[in-house]
């Protein structure tokens, strides 16, 4: 899957002679040398071979799995891939997609030009929802929008996803980490040696995406979405504190992500309580009274529609937050307020898409 070498011999290693007349190496070459050696290890030697075939496919992947690739101890490629079978590439083409539509991208998929039985499916390079942490008010708004609309795409096409939890939303970060960051450590930036530097949701806004169907069901349009089910990591719901119980595969979508929201933001910022009636709503024990996801989405509106525009770029604020922390949100909400000024001898035509 893609989610979008010159060994060195051992007569090569360094005599005592050299190492007298040679510049002490850096921590981090210390670490590349020792941690990470210059050949390429097995899992990567298959990915090195299909270079240039994925080239012709339109994906680049990195310089170290280049045929013609020599080590170097401050090369990106040395950073270790925790998944063998997962690689990033860079994407010469673009895609499109329906904006209500949140589930991952399948960008491509191609057949393996050696192994018949092996298939590359290419995925676009996400980050977890909340990584980097939301900074302003707008961003968890446009953040719910998303997922909440998300939900009814995937409902009105009679596929329930049974595990819409925190861990399986991620969000393209490409607008507020232009500059990229490093496949495998991605507290890095993409030559693994830089801090990231991300910017502002509320002035670059992200996508978000819904991943890992493996605990999805699709139904047939007459068919009735209250079977037998394992659930997925959210403990919470009602419905699954008894086994053997038929529930509804789409009021179990509508729980957790509720669920998402209250622990999420509701629990760890201040001055959300816009989202209750919201988060009370969607978390309603009896499945059978709680609303559908086109419901729950036709409430937010409502909801959204009565929170102010100018509010969008209030700093959120946790209960627990640092001497620090509150100089910085001091400072923020005084640029909000210097923002919101040119709107008073002007007529305000503020969305939340664009506030």
């Amino acid at each position: 899957m893609l989610s979008v070498s010159v060994p060195s011999p051992s007569s090569d290693k360094p005599t005592p002679s050299d190492l007298a007349t040679s510049p002490p190496p850096s921590v981090w070459e210390l670490i590349n040398r020792f941690a990470y050696p210059a050949k390429l290890k097995a899992w990567e030697e298959p990915w090195r071979d299909r270079y240039d075939f994925l080239v012709t496919k339109g994906y680049k992947l990195r310089p170290r799995y280049h045929p013609n690739w020599s080590a170097s101890w401050m090369a990106p490629g040395a950073k270790k891939n925790p998944v063998y079978m997962v690689l990033d590439a860079r994407l010469i083409k673009d895609d499109h997609h329906d904006p209500t539509n949140h589930c991952v991208p399948i960008l491509d998929d191609f057949k393996d030009p050696e192994l018949p039985a092996v298939s590359f499916m290419v995925m676009p390079v996400l980050r977890d929802f909340n990584d980097p942490e939301f900074g302003a008010r707008g961003e968890v708004v446009d953040f719910v929008t998303q997922i909440l609309e998300g939900m009814a795409f995937m409902h009105v096409h009679h596929v329930a996803h049974s595990d819409l939890t925190a861990v399986n939303i991620m969000m393209d970060a490409r607008p507020i980490l232009p500059q990229g960051w490093h496949f495998a450590t991605t507290c890095f930036t993409p030559n693994g040696h830089g801090n990231l530097k991300p910017l502002a949701r509320i002035d670059h806004p992200v996508r978000y995406y819904i991943i890992d169907f493996d605990n999805a069901v699709r139904f047939l349009p007459s068919q009735s979405p209250i079977v037998l089910g394992l659930g997925g990591r959210d403990n919470d719901p009602p419905e699954l504190s008894t086994t053997h119980v038929p529930f509804d595969h789409y009021k179990l979508d509508v729980f957790t992500v509720g669920n998402v929201i209250l622990k999420e933001f509701r629990q760890k910022f201040l001055a959300l309580e816009f989202l209750d009636s919201l988060i009370n709503n969607m978390m309603i024990p009896d499945f059978q009274k709680r609303p559908t996801a086109q419901a729950a989405l036709d409430h937010w509106y409502k909801v959204r529609d009565g929170v102010p525009v100018a509010s969008a770029r209030w700093p959120l604020r946790k209960p627990e937050e640092s001497v620090g922390e509150t100089v910085v949100n001091t400072l923020t909400a005084a640029r909000s307020g210097v923002h919101n000024l040119r709107y008073l001898f002007e007529e305000d035509k503020r969305t939340w898409a664009n506030p």
